[in-house]
């Protein structure tokens, strides 16, 4: 029985939890932290890693640090049986950080990076004369409040 098919443990949940504030802890801080041998981190940490729950490691920007810009989440609503190719369509723009299927009233949320509010607005009419985009919603980030896995760029 693999991990991902057992719920995570209060140990699993805490360590991934320091982690998300910084992946660079080193492991003996880590057990010192939760209270456990640093070998017992090690091997939750590998163990996590082979169970695919752990997918990497990265390196989180500053808000002013990312280049500057804008960054917006759009919600987009497609016509039936117009997802996949409104999906290559989407692939091929670099402004689209990452894209989202959803349930709801929207069928996808595309967390974009603009450099400018032109080109924001620019990629934002390309969105919405996709064939097969019949309407969308944007909001403008203004400020990063929690940023616990860094979902935007």
């Amino acid at each position: 029985m693999t991990l991902l098919a057992t719920a995570l443990d209060e140990l699993d949940r805490n360590l991934l939890a320091l982690l998300r504030v910084n992946a660079r802890e080193s492991t003996a801080n880590l057990a010192r932290r939760l209270g456990v041998a640093r070998t017992t981190v090690v091997a939750r940490l590998g163990r996590l890693e082979q169970a695919g729950v752990i997918a990497g490691y990265t390196v989180r920007l500053g808000q002013d640090a990312a280049g500057g810009g804008l960054q917006a989440c759009v919600s987009i609503a497609v016509q039936p049986r117009s997802g996949r190719d409104v999906l290559r369509r989407l692939n091929k723009m670099p402004e689209v950080h990452l894209l989202c299927s959803v349930s709801g009233e929207f069928d996808y949320v595309a967390w974009l990076h603009a450099a400018s509010a032109d080109q924001l607005d620019a990629l934002l009419d390309t969105i919405g004369e996709i064939d097969g985009v019949t309407r969308t919603t944007t909001s403008v980030v203004l400020a990063r409040k929690i940023d616990r896995g860094g979902v935007l760029p």
